[in-house]
């Protein structure tokens, strides 16, 4: 694993751990089992399918493997507006997860992007 690998990967896991201590705020405070679960799955997935697709069996399926940890990141942000909306939490978390959560989703991206255009 390089250096920036290693330093996406820490974000991922970083993420995976904020979207653990909502689930537990919403499932403590809020009484909210549901939405709280599937961001909390959806969050933690990112970064499991990075760490993946760091250890896939070549670039297609390195880009396979990214491309699910995209999708789920699109789903966490998807989950977050949803929690959001139905007043869960504050605008302050709310902007400062959906930030963490886009990050991931455009570095993702971006690299899917770059591995496919070069591989054209």
């Amino acid at each position: 694993m390089n250096e920036k690998q290693r330093l996406i990967q820490e974000k991922c896991i970083d993420f995976a751990v904020r979207a653990d201590k909502l689930r537990k705020f919403l499932n403590n405070e809020k009484k909210e089992f549901n939405k709280a679960d599937q961001v909390d799955r959806s969050a933690s997935a990112i970064g499991a399918l990075y760490s993946e697709a760091i250890h896939a069996e070549s670039e297609a399926d390195y880009i396979h493997k990214l491309g699910i940890a995209q999708k789920e990141a699109h789903e966490t942000i998807y989950w977050l507006k949803v929690i959001y909306r139905c007043d869960y939490i504050d605008a302050n978390l709310y902007e400062s997860l959906f930030a963490d959560a886009e990050e991931l989703y455009r570095v993702i991206t971006a690299i899917i992007v770059s591995l496919k255009k070069r591989g054209q």
